[in-house]
């Protein structure tokens, strides 16, 4: 200690709180010398504002809550986690993902319900109106139609009916007056379907290729983005690489990619693919999956959070190609009890995930 710095000492029989300086025996409540202190810095600072800036105390980030460091990401979730058209209508799911804090919503294009071949432009511009009296954004479009029918597959007739789909999505997705439409440009294989024969893959890699080039200029003119997708089940784009060639090989700005975080992480790592596909990327599936199972199907995905996925990782990596539009969870169980349950934690896990609550 420097021996001409005064000390601070309880003296013997001093009430607790009190101190004794040793230049004098004048005992000096706390209260007292706290108040003391506000008063001098009370005069210094009007005297010179700045002269006396006190230390601001900064809370400290606890990893376990949440992310310690906020990310501008958008919230979506894939209209699959609504147990629609079951127990819930369009307009209740718009509802709630609007009241559990979802930023946007995924809807998806069938062959029957709200957004089908029997819809046209009336109705998709009604459900429009509808989304923005609720106030929540519609995020994209997706759809499942791309497996009965796909766009490579050996039976010419379905790859007739795949391709008409795919340009009603388009228009479906204009009229709505939503620029991003998921596409599954071709399978080798689809694992759970007994009436796909497989397709060899150079003859899969033509036949997709021919089939965006006949969607592109409709896209291009609708506004519209083809957001090719990323899947580990159909054998075909498996590495970033691949999905790169394949986006670029169009020469068109409406030829991105749809990242899927799940879709590759049977063997691949999300955070991998990011960095490489970079401002490709047009949109995005947070799909957990756990590499702890072997069962190699659609159970293997699981609600956020509960898998192996390196969450930090994989937005820091979207972070780093500034990526800013949405993110959203896709799962295709509803909750069969208290289905809200489901709505409410995801929307809870990005927040944690995204470092945005209060």
């Amino acid at each position: 200690m420097n021996p001409q710095t005064p000390s601070t000492s309880i003296q013997p029989g001093a009430q607790e709180g009190c101190v004794s300086l040793d230049s004098g025996p004048k005992l000096v409540s706390r209260r007292a010398a706290i108040k003391s202190t506000l008063a001098v810095a009370g005069t210094a600072a009007l005297v010179s504002p700045h002269a006396l800036a006190a230390p601001v105390a900064v809370a400290v980030a606890d990893a376990r809550r949440q992310s310690p460091k906020r990310f501008d990401l958008k919230k979506s979730i894939n209209q699959w986690a609504f147990p629609y058209p079951q127990k819930m209508n369009l307009e209740e799911c718009l509802k709630l993902a609007k009241r559990a804090g979802f930023d946007g919503i995924e809807l998806n294009y069938d062959l029957d319900n709200d957004l089908s071949p029997k819809a046209g432009t009336k109705e998709f511009q009604e459900i429009r109106k509808m989304a923005d009296r609720i106030g929540i954004a519609i995020s994209g479009l997706c759809s499942f139609l791309f497996w009965p029918y796909p766009l490579t597959s050996n039976d010419p007739e379905k790859r007739t009916r795949g391709l008409e789909l795919a340009g009603k999505m388009a228009q479906a997705a204009h009229d709505l007056g939503v620029k991003n439409l998921l596409v599954v440009p071709g399978a080798v294989h689809i694992p759970w379907r007994t009436d796909h024969e497989p397709v060899p893959n150079d003859v899969c890699d033509r036949r997709a290729r021919e089939a965006i080039g006949k969607l592109v200029p409709q896209a291009e003119k609708l506004g519209v983005y083809l957001n090719i997708e990323n899947i580990f089940f159909n054998g075909y784009l498996m590495t970033p690489m691949e999905m790169n060639a394949f986006v670029d090989s169009f020469q068109s700005s409406h030829v991105r990619v749809h990242f899927d975080t799940g879709n590759i992480s049977m063997f691949q790592h999300a955070e991998h693919w990011i960095p490489i596909l970079g401002k490709r990327i047009q949109n995005i599936h947070f799909k957990e999956f756990t590499k702890k199972g072997t069962d190699y199907s659609l159970e293997t995905f699981r609600p956020l959070l509960d898998g192996t996925t390196d969450w930090p990782a994989v937005i820091e990596a979207l972070d780093q190609i500034r990526y800013r539009g949405y993110v959203t969870f896709e799962y295709f169980h509803p909750y069969p009890h208290y289905p809200e349950a489901l709505i409410y934690q995801t929307s809870d896990s990005l927040d944690r995930m995204l470092g945005r609550l209060a």
